[in-house]
């Protein structure tokens, strides 16, 4: 074997005609870039998201509403889910950790408290954010709520 007879595998290379090499090429003449125009020409660019006259998408989309780059996206949970979690789990402490090892949360997401349901047990929390009623009646069971930046 030498360098001048090696080859690439047979099927793994499609050679694709050179344009604008000549009539007998059959892709000569014009290249296929038809006659005349913009378009034909070298060094010719298309303007970004020009339609060619037609109204461009970005215009005839309707804007509305408003997306807050600010927001903060909370997983939510009930006072009533936290009594079936507790149960369901065993869990005393409703912290970050416990609720990412049972699979009820991703690793990132931040977790609020509401207080829709009732609070039977006495539970710790270790969350994000808590609303005011929720706070109270945890409390009022004699539940503790730490709040976790």
């Amino acid at each position: 074997m030498k360098l001048h007879n090696l080859k690439p595998a047979k099927g793994s290379v499609q050679k694709e005609k050179r344009l604008g090499r000549g009539e007998a090429s059959g892709k000569g003449g014009t290249s296929t870039k038809g006659n005349k125009g913009g378009q034909s020409r070298a060094g010719y660019k298309s303007k970004m998201a020009h339609e060619g006259g037609q109204m461009p998408i970005q215009r005839r989309v309707p804007k509305r509403g408003f997306k807050n780059p600010g927001r903060v996206e909370y997983a939510v949970f009930n006072l009533g889910q936290i009594e079936q979690i507790a149960e369901k789990y065993g869990i005393n402490e409703f912290s970050l950790e416990n609720l990412y090892t049972n699979g009820l949360i991703s690793r990132t997401e931040k977790v609020k408290i509401l207080a829709n349901g009732e609070m039977k047990s006495k539970l710790t929390f270790k969350v994000h954010a808590v609303s005011e009623k929720a706070k109270a009646a945890i409390e009022a069971v004699g539940g503790v709520v730490e709040i976790v930046k």
